[in-house]
Parts: structure tokens; C-alpha cells; sequence
């Protein structure tokens, strides 16, 4: 029975991978289609299907664990923290449609304050990838680390807010650029999102091994 559980918990580990991936690819056509790159918009809502996909069948293996076998405390901290983090990896998949949906409007723009918004993507893939390993590793430094480089995102965020309100600032300005600025504070925002959801994966994965949840 335990061999059983321990073959389901392995493979647990793997579909979260493989979710976790999935999210970074999402990010990543996201960014670049924001960066310009023609037909990626198209693989952000494909990746985000998989996304969903994927999270109906770690939900259905989690709860096959829960009800099928016998989980110690520690084993069932880990189960009910997997069913906690793709709920968030799922959002990750929407914000990064969104991303895709309004790069689709700004797609050209040489916007200055898009330097910025890449490294928020760039540091929020880090984020979900670290995250993601610091759970199958069991691995609390790794989790604590995605925890705190969060404020390095939330960072980037009011440095492209200041960029956009530098940009408006400029006389004159027309209502197209006002148009992109919004949208760029937008995008910026789903990436500090984004960020937000890899750090609730961290949390996850703190209760997971500590048995505590900051709240």
C-alpha cells in the first residue's frame, strides 16, 4: 500500500512539473508577444488550455491519494498544498492570456517603459520555476528565497509606474500614447500578479514541509 502511495506521490511531482512548465511557456510567448513577435498570441491561449487541462487531472490524482490510500500528516500537508498551488498555476495561465489579449493591441509601440516589463517577466518565470522546484525537492531555503524575491517584482512594478508617468508627463501627448500607457500598466500588472501567485506556491510549499501558513 505504501509503494503505491509513494508511486502516486512521484508522479504527483511530475504532473506539478509539467504544469509548472506549461506556466513558464505561457510567460514567456506572453512577453514576447509584447516584445513584438507575431503569432504567439495564439500558443499563450493554446499553453493556458493545457494549463486547465492539467489542473483537472493533478486535482483528480490528488484526490485518488486523498481518498484511495492512507496519508500520514506530512504526506497529506503535501496533497492538500499540491491542490492549493495549481489553483494558483491556473491563474498564472489566465493572467498570461491577458498579457497576450492586450499585447495584441500594443504590439509595435516602442514604449521605453517595455525594458522593465521584460525583466518583471523574466523574474516571475524565475519565480514559478524556483517555486515549483522547492516543492518536489522539499526544499524550504528555495521556497523561502521565491517568498522574498518577490519584493525584487513588486520593485519592478513601481519602476514602470514611474516610467508611464513620466511618459504622460510629456507635453504634448496624444490619446494613442495615453491608450498604450494604460495598457503597459495593465500588463505590468498581471506580471506583479503573477508574482503574487508563485510566492502563494512558496507559502504552499512552507505548510507543506513546516506545517505552518503565513497568513
Amino acid at each position: 500500500m505504501r509503494n503505491r502511495f509513494d508511486e502516486q506521490l512521484e508522479q504527483l511531482h511530475v504532473e506539478l512539473i509539467r504544469m509548472g512548465a506549461l506556466c513558464e511557456d505561457a510567460i514567456s510567448f506572453a512577453s514576447r508577444t509584447l516584445m513584438g513577435e507575431s503569432g504567439l498570441a495564439d500558443q499563450v491561449y493554446k499553453v493556458d488550455h493545457e494549463i486547465d487541462q492539467k489542473e483537472r487531472e493533478i486535482e483528480a490524482l490528488c484526490m485518488r491519494l486523498l481518498l484511495q490510500q492512507q496519508p500520514v500528516a506530512s504526506d497529506l500537508r503535501q496533497v492538500s498544498s499540491a491542490l492549493k498551488m495549481i489553483s494558483d498555476m491556473e491563474r498564472i495561465g489566465d493572467q498570461a492570456s491577458d498579457i497576450a489579449e492586450i499585447s495584441s493591441y500594443i504590439s509595435g509601440n516602442g514604449a521605453d517603459s517595455r525594458l522593465h516589463i521584460r525583466d518583471m517577466a523574466e523574474a516571475t518565470i524565475q519565480m514559478v520555476t524556483r517555486s515549483i522546484d522547492s516543492f518536489v525537492k522539499q526544499d524550504l531555503d528555495i521556497a523561502r528565497e521565491v517568498i522574498q524575491y518577490d519584493d525584487v517584482v513588486d520593485d519592478l512594478f513601481c519602476k514602470v509606474k514611474q516610467e508611464l508617468i513620466a511618459l504622460l508627463g510629456q507635453e504634448p501627448i496624444d490619446k494613442q500614447t495615453g491608450e498604450v500607457c494604460i495598457d503597459l500598466l495593465m500588463v505590468a500588472k498581471y506580471f506583479e500578479r503573477i508574482g503574487d501567485h508563485a510566492t502563494n506556491i512558496a507559502e504552499w510549499v512552507e505548510y507543506s514541509i513546516t506545517g505552518v501558513h503565513e497568513e
